[in-house]
């Protein structure tokens, strides 16, 4: 049994390095197979052809393309992303900089979004056929369907421009120096510019628990166990917390964790919306300028972020139900 539950890990973590190498390649091919000069952000107008010539032998792009393939694929190994040709700086620099605040604005968002999701879930399954239901179900649709960039511009106009309850943009007042990021992290300031960009996402993320709560739910309360502790003259609200909520959250655990990180990766339309400073809005930088190192580098963490998480959620539905993982290895 051991022995295969390692074998299956292994063979996960294989697929999933091979999904990053996938994924690497395919952004190595798109911006250098691209039309135009990939150096237009770098290159001033003045500099002669020998200039340009050059900055293209400093970079690497004079070479044969499967030479700066691997020149690239030893780079991110190394952990050199290269250096930006808008911002002139390193790129890991810059994507870690800009790391945490997509971390946090996930994280919270996420974290509220499955809290009141799961509850919400709950709340319906055990109202099924009344107008809680009925009207939970008609606004949580609402809310998935509608484009999140719309959302943000009413959550602005309303919150921001006409009530003047949350700044509009950034993650800290302008002019606010912290002494370190810690600091920053822990300020009130920080947290006031991060609740309506956190509260807007979270609006649109809980539809995703909340309705495979309630279909759980729905699916739990027709098993035997159930009917056997209403037999039993257990009260209504302990059958739906002790034994149906905690039989249908499998499904919302492993969902959280595949959300984090497709919720990274989707984090753009917000943080743009918002002035957000995180992976999201320099990605749209990026390529709005050209400056596909720095692109490279941030689709790249973007990707590390999703094949992970989907390597964790796939854990976890095995350890939290080893029929899975059981099944899988019997089925080869």
């Amino acid at each position: 049994m051991a022995q295969g539950r390692w074998r299956y890990l292994v063979g996960r973590l294989l697929q999933s390095v091979l999904v990053l190498w996938v994924i690497v390649t395919i952004l190595f091919l798109i911006f250098r197979l691209a039309p135009g000069n990939p150096l237009v952000a770098y290159i001033d107008p003045t500099f002669t052809e020998e200039q340009q010539e050059a900055l293209l032998r400093q970079f690497g792009l004079d070479k044969p393309l499967w030479v700066q393939y691997f020149v690239y694929l030893g780079n991110l190994l190394r952990g050199e992303l290269g250096q930006s040709f808008f911002y002139r700086d390193s790129v890991a620099e810059l994507v870690w900089e800009a790391f945490p605040n997509t971390v946090f604005l996930t994280g919270v968002a996420l974290i509220l979004a499955y809290v009141f999701g799961v509850i919400g879930g709950v709340i319906m399954a055990w109202q099924r056929g009344t107008w809680l239901e009925k009207t939970g179900l008609i606004f949580t649709l609402m809310t998935r369907a509608a484009p999140e960039f719309w959302v943000g511009m009413i959550a602005l106009t309303i919150f921001s421009f006409s009530l003047g309850w949350f700044p509009s943009s950034g993650a800290t007042s302008p002019g606010t120096v912290y002494a370190s990021e810690l600091d920053k992290i822990l300020s009130l300031d920080f947290w006031h510019h991060l609740a309506l960009p956190a509260l807007t996402m979270a609006l649109y993320l809980h539809g995703l628990p909340l309705l495979l709560m309630r279909n759980n739910m729905l699916d739990v309360l027709e098993e035997d166990f159930i009917i056997m502790a209403r037999m039993k003259g257990l009260s209504e609200w302990r059958i739906m917390l002790r034994h149906a909520a905690r039989n249908a959250l499998l499904p919302v655990v492993t969902a959280m964790a595949l959300g984090v990180g497709y919720s990274i990766g989707g984090n753009v339309v917000i943080e743009n919306v918002f002035g957000w400073p995180g992976i999201g809005r320099l990605l749209v930088r990026a390529v709005s300028s050209s400056d596909y190192p720095l692109a490279q580098g941030a689709f790249f963490l973007i990707a590390v972020v999703m094949v992970v998480m989907n390597f964790v959620a796939d854990l976890l539905y095995g350890l939290l139900d080893p029929r899975v993982s059981t099944a899988r290895r019997a089925g080869g």
